[in-house]
Formats: structure tokens, C-alpha cells, sequence
């Protein structure tokens, strides 16, 4: 440090210490990884630089400024939205509107079903088909999905883990009845096992079978499909589960190193399929957190590949897809999810992502309509032709703050990465639950902040619209989607040669027995016209279905509310019936039908338990019939039903039916918790719902009605 800069740095202090002094505003410099954020930076800040090369340029080691030395001067990134509707006559008109109108590259979102390896008749999915995205019960499907698209040239992403095989395997084929061979498709698979036993729980079979399976499509498409990527190792769903930047980062890239093994322990060399691997990170709404975020990961990746010695330059490089967060979106005020969804965006492009999906402002409320979805895409096409963003590569590099942040993000992660490294890696890791619980307790830590007001969220725990929009949304027809779907199966089981389809079932479960290559073995299946299900089943009788058991973390949320008068008033209530009572009120928390995503369902467990409730929490993929027997004979006061894939109007329905054949009398009250369009509540409260708490909620304020509800329903 000079003498004229440590006498001008004392000049600023001096201004900073008395203007803040003056301030009633006080800065929040905490965040969610623990990382705090200076007042200032300074160029005495990069010299603690390890991971980050101070003097990098973009295109080169270890590509912290961007993986190509042009970046978007050359070429913008891809705008690629993630989108499917219940049928694929629906989607794929979808598709073709959105092609027409500047998106470059498609993006598939598969229903429930589809992802657990289900066919659309199977009695465990009845209120779950076309919900969160499109139904796949054969290639026929497949084929309607991608009518008039040209697959020889058309780039597609698909969003898919648990029944990749047999997903996959329509893809191809119905690229060859399109006349495309397989070696002439490009897109991505995202094939990441690993982060559905953490956080998403699309699975289908355990983890070691799992990992098997992404090793051989590795190992296929390496050979057969030169322009396709096998693999998208994902962080989006552990950000979306809760965790927050350094956990994201530093889980992801431990799945890659997995998934690196897997792949070596085929025999193939690493750089005959590094250079197809992709990732896929969350955008928050921490803007220049999430932009080192970017920047770490290819930092830290190229150390990785370097250390499993890649010696081709496509090898060490980190390409990744990003999306705008979905959970930062809100229910209420939700045109404010517009603003968050552009400087989330913004964020993504100034970190360097290759592609991107921009989420629609009613994402938090139901599927998007047309019309959200084309504000969702034009805020990419206005960020690449209004703003300038692409006239330069790395905008930001070179400034103290950035580079410092990039710097600490790639410590932390690196530090995670060891302890993983250490435990065996990444599969025994998640076999021992750790990532899991270290994701619920960072999710429970940032709601407490909210529920305590030391996050602010606008319209939903400060400056609150007074007169809430009333918002269009898309409404699906579950029943009418089913009934088609399943005569797309009958017709289909009525005309294909059923000889041919039992015997490559057969080959398939033997290759399985014998550890062949599964993906040959599947295309053939899938060609026969065996469906989805069949594929599915065909595998588990070797590998069996995953069941996970459920932990959760306690304490964490109450912590954030010591001398807190309204949670002590809820501790209070609680107390007081368990006086009156002679137990605690007990609660059973569920998810029913195919629906995974367990964030909102754990929070609210974690948190009435810290408020002294008795909590059990139901195994995922419950049946209506199965909650209604738990809960009764766990003589439970309330169940509470955490929905997110819109399945609330056919599975609660079934569940109050299933409560009144069992038990009559019963003084049980339900609520229920999630993404429910305001539409839907006089349908639920029709069905004898005691309460509906949507996105947003305070869950100290749900609780307090909760208690009282029991209370009231016993007197």
C-alpha cells in the first residue's frame, strides 16, 4: 500500500464511519453463504487471490472471464425456454409459436409420471398426468412432440433423471422416423441422478444401479451421438431446495467428479466425453453473488479436469445453461416477479452463461400462460439487443468486488469439496444423507430470515400491495389429459407386434442381470413401441424402486425468533393446549402423488416443530388413501398437504373422501400449503379445507391459525 493511498483509504474511512453514524439505515452486509460483503474493495483485496488469475483473459485458463475468447461479441447465448404442456399436441404448438418468434433452442419439461417412469394408466398417477409438463407414455408421443420440428437441426434440452433411458430412447427414434440419425442429433439429456436423492426425488431406482445407468448413456453417446451431451450436471434444484451459492456450487461440481469417475470406470478416456459434459445453474436474486457464482465454477472446474488429467482444452472448460430462480418468485405482488426475473437474467449474462431460460411472472401461482411466457422470452431478446451487454466480454472483471467474491466463493467450495472428497465421494455422501440435511437447514435459515423481516421481499413482508392483481392462469383439464393419453395407449397396445416388445423387455432385464450397456437395449424396446412404463418396470425387476427415508433438521428456524412476541405467542397457544389436552397438537406433514419437490413441506415440518407441535412428516408419493390411514391411526389433529405440480384439485378431494370411508367422526381438520391459483380456493374450501396457505406465507401467522383451528374444532 503507498503512502498516498493508505493516507486517502484513512480520509474514506473517516467519511464512511461519520456518515454512517448520521444514517437511521443500517446496510444488511450478511448473506446466505457467509461471506461478508465490505463497505469498500480496494486493489489490496486481490492480493489474496488463489483460485482466481488476476491477469485471465476470456478463452483461456482457467476461464474465469467466460469459456470462449469472443464470448457474445460473436455470438449471443442461446435463449432457451423451458416449456411443456400436458399433451404434445399442445406443447409442440407451443414450441413452434416460440421458434417463430426468436427462441433458439427448446427446452422439454416431462409431467410427473414421466419422470418416476410411469405410464399415464398406472392408478399411482391419477391426479399427477400432464401436471408440470408434458405426458410421454410411447415414441408416438415423442414424435407428435417434435411434428415440423427438424431435429437435424433444432437443439433440444431435455429435463430428465429418472426414466432417462427410456426418454431418451424415444428421442432417438423418433429422430430416425424423421429421418435423422442419432449422430446427427445435438441437445442435452440432463441425466444427473445424483441431485434427485438431495433434493428433487425424481428418482426411480437406487444410487448405484442410478449411477450406472448415467455412465452408460455416457459411454453410448460418446460413440454414437458425437453432438449431443450427455449429461447436465445440475444446481438448479439444490438452489431452488434451498441452498444457498457456496453449497450449490460446491455439490454440483462434486456430481461432476462423480459422474467423471462413473464414466472412467467404462474405460473411456477422459477426454472422449469431457468435452460434452454441460451444467446447469439457478439465477438468484443475489446479483453480483450469483455472477461470481459463475465465474468460481469454471475456475474451479478447470482445476478438476486438469487434476483428472484432460489434456484437450474442451475438456477443462465449464459450459452451463442457467434459469431464473422459481422460488424467489411470488404469489403476491406478482408482477414484481417480472423485475426479478430481468436482473436475475442480467446476472446469468454477465457471469457468462452459454444459455438461458427466463422464468414467467406466474410461475408461483400455475403453469404460464402464452402471454407470460412471451414476456418471459422477450426480456432475453431486449437484454440482448437493447442493453449492450454483448458488446464486450466479462464486463466486470477487474473489479475488486467481483474478483474478491469469485475468489471467496471458489475457497468455500473448495473446502466442501475436500470434506465430500474425504467421505468417499459424492454417491456415499448422499447415501448418508449429509448434502440433504446441510440444503434443509440453509433453506430454513433464509424462510426465518423472511418470516423475521431481516430479508425483505417486496409485497410479500414489506411495502405490501393494498389491492393484490387479479392474474390469468392456465388451467389443465387433469381428467380429459389422462382419458387421452390412455387411449394413445390402448390404441397403441392394440396394433404393435406384442412378441416383439415382451422379448426386447426380456433382453433389456437380462442386460441389466449382466451389466450390458442399457441404452441399446432400451432404443430397441422403445422402438417396438414398449412404453415408458414397461422400460421402467422392465429395469426394476433387477434394481427394485428407491424409497428415501425422511430426515429433517430442528432448531434451526427457532433460533431466528429467541425474543420473538409472535412465535412465543404460538409457543404459548401450543403449550396451553397441551395443558388443556394432556399431549401436544399433532400434525402430519405430506406430499402426495408424484410430486418431489419437498422444500415448503420440510420448512413448515421443521418449523411447527420448533414451535412445539408434534410433527410427523409422510414419506414422499403417498397415495390420498395412504395419508388418510396414517393419519388416523397416528391419531393426528391436522394434516397438512404441501403441493407444488397442481395436482391439489383431484389429490385432496381424494384424501377428504378417504378420511370420511375410514373415519367418519373424525374431528381431524386439513390445510393445505403450495402453489394454488387463487381460483382454486373456493373449489378446496368446498371440499371441507380448513385452511389454504400459498406462496409467501408467514409460516409463524399459518401456525398461530393452525393451532387455533384445532383448538376451536375440539371444543
Amino acid at each position: 500500500m503507498t503512502d498516498k493511498f493508505r493516507e486517502n483509504f484513512g480520509n474514506w474511512q473517516k467519511s464512511f464511519e461519520k456518515e454512517t453514524k448520521q444514517s437511521s439505515v443500517k446496510a444488511n452486509s450478511d448473506t446466505d453463504e457467509g461471506i461478508e460483503i465490505k463497505p469498500v474493495y480496494t486493489k489490496d483485496d486481490l492480493k489474496k487471490l488463489s483460485f482466481v488469475e488476476e491477469n485471465s483473459l476470456p478463452g483461456q485458463w482457467p476461464y474465469t472471464r467466460g469459456p470462449k475468447a469472443s464470448m457474445y461479441t460473436n455470438r449471443p447465448w442461446t435463449i432457451r425456454q423451458y416449456a411443456g404442456f400436458s399433451t404434445a399436441e399442445e406443447s409442440n404448438e407451443f414450441y413452434k409459436k416460440n421458434l417463430e418468434s426468436g427462441q433458439k433452442g427448446l427446452s422439454v419439461a416431462f409431467d410427473l409420471p414421466t419422470h418416476r417412469g410411469y405410464d399415464s394408466d398406472d392408478d399411482l398417477v391419477m391426479g399427477d398426468v400432464g401436471k408440470a409438463g408434458v405426458a410421454i407414455d410411447t415414441v408416438e408421443d415423442m414424435k407428435i412432440l417434435f411434428n415440423e420440428i427438424p431435429l437435424d437441426k433444432m437443439s433440444v434440452s431435455m429435463t430428465m433423471n429418472g426414466a432417462v433411458l427410456p426418454v431418451l430412447s424415444a428421442f432417438v427414434v423418433a429422430g430416425e422416423e424423421q429421418n435423422v440419425k442419432k449422430n446427427l442429433l445435438s441437445g442435452t439429456i440432463q441425466n444427473d441422478i445424483l441431485k434427485e436423492f438431495m433434493v428433487r426425488n425424481t428418482y426411480i431406482y437406487p444410487p448405484e444401479p442410478s449411477m450406472k445407468i448415467v455412465a452408460d448413456i455416457i459411454e453410448f453417446t460418446s460413440k454414437e451421438m458425437p453432438k449431443f451431451n450427455s449429461i447436465s450436471i445440475s444446481g438448479y434444484h439444490m438452489q431452488e431446495a434451498g441452498a444457498d451459492n457456496v453449497l450449490e456450487l460446491a455439490y454440483t461440481l462434486a456430481d461432476g467428479m462423480e459422474y467423471v469417475r462413473a464414466a472412467m470406470s467404462k474405460g473411456l478416456n477422459v477426454d472422449n466425453f469431457a468435452p460434452r459434459l454441460s451444467f446447469f445453474f439457478a439465477i438468484g436474486t443475489d446479483f453480483f453473488m450469483e455472477i461470481a457464482k459463475l465465474r468460481a465454477a469454471r475456475t474451479l472446474w478447470s482445476k478438476i479436469m486438469k487434476d483428472f488429467g484432460a489434456k484437450n482444452e474442451k475438456s477443462l472448460i465449464l459450459r452451463t445453461h442457467c434459469q431464473t430462480s422459481g422460488v424467489s418468485l411470488t404469489e403476491k405482488d406478482p408482477y414484481n416477479n417480472i423485475i426479478r426475473t430481468s436482473y436475475e437474467a442480467m446476472s446469468a449474462i454477465l457471469g457468462g452463461t452459454q444459455s438461458l431460460h427466463t422464468n414467467s411472472f406466474d410461475e408461483a401461482i400455475a403453469l404460464p400462460t402464452d402471454e407470460s411466457a412471451r414476456i418471459a422470452r422477450n426480456t432475453q431478446l431486449i437484454l440482448q439487443n437493447e442493453t449492450g451487454v454483448t458488446k464486450t466480454v466479462d464486463p466486470l472483471a477487474g473489479s475488486y468486488f467481483v474478483e474478491s467474491l469469485t475468489e471467496e466463493l471458489s475457497q468455500k467450495a473448495w473446502e466442501i469439496i475436500q470434506e465430500i472428497e474425504e467421505l468417499g465421494g459424492m454417491t456415499k455422501a448422499v447415501k448418508a444423507g449429509i448434502p440433504k440435511l446441510k440444503i434443509e437447514e440453509s433453506a430454513t435459515k433464509k424462510q426465518a430470515k423472511v418470516d423475521s423481516g431481516n430479508r425483505v421481499v417486496v409485497g410479500v413482508n414489506k411495502f405490501k400491495n393494498p389491492k393484490e392483481p387479479s392474474v390469468d392462469v392456465r388451467v389443465i383439464d387433469n381428467n380429459k389429459v389422462r382419458d387421452d393419453q390412455i387411449k394413445k395407449i390402448e390404441e397403441i397396445k392394440g396394433t404393435r407386434n406384442q412378441k416383439a416388445v415382451e422379448k426386447s423387455l426380456s433382453d433389456l432385464t437380462n442386460a441389466a442381470k449382466e451389466n450390458s450397456n442399457l441404452l441399446a437395449y432400451s432404443i430397441e424396446a422403445i422402438k417396438n413401441r414398449a412404453t415408458i412404463g414397461e422400460v421402467s418396470k422392465a429395469l426394476e425387476e433387477v434394481y427394485g424402486r428407491h424409497f428415501a427415508t425422511s430426515l429433517s433438521v430442528s432448531g434451526v428456524y427457532g433460533k431466528h425468533f429467541e425474543n420473538d412476541e409472535d412465535f412465543m405467542n404460538v409457543k404459548d397457544k401450543v403449550e396451553g393446549f397441551e395443558k388443556s389436552n394432556g399431549r401436544r397438537p399433532r400434525v402430519l406433514i405430506v406430499k402426495m402423488g408424484q410430486d418431489g419437490h419437498d422444500r415448503g413441506a420440510k420448512i413448515v415440518a421443521t418449523s411447527f416443530a420448533d414451535m412445539g407441535f408434534d410433527v410427523d412428516m409422510g414419506p414422499l408419493f403417498q397415495s390420498p388413501k395412504d395419508v388418510a390411514k396414517d393419519a388416523i391411526e397416528n391419531d393426528v389433529h391436522a394434516i397438512g398437504v404441501s403441493t407444488l405440480a397442481a395436482g391439489h384439485k383431484t389429490l385432496v378431494p381424494e384424501l377428504m373422501k378417504s378420511l370420511k370411508e375410514l373415519d367418519p367422526n373424525s374431528k381431524m381438520i386439513v390445510f393445505v400449503g403450495g402453489v394454488i391459483p387463487e381460483q382454486d380456493y373456493d373449489f378446496l374450501y368446498k371440499n371441507n379445507i380448513s385452511a389454504i396457505f400459498g406462496p409467501g406465507s408467514n409460516i409463524i401467522e399459518s401456525a398461530e391459525k393452525v393451532i387455533d383451528l384445532i383448538s376451536t374444532n375440539l371444543e
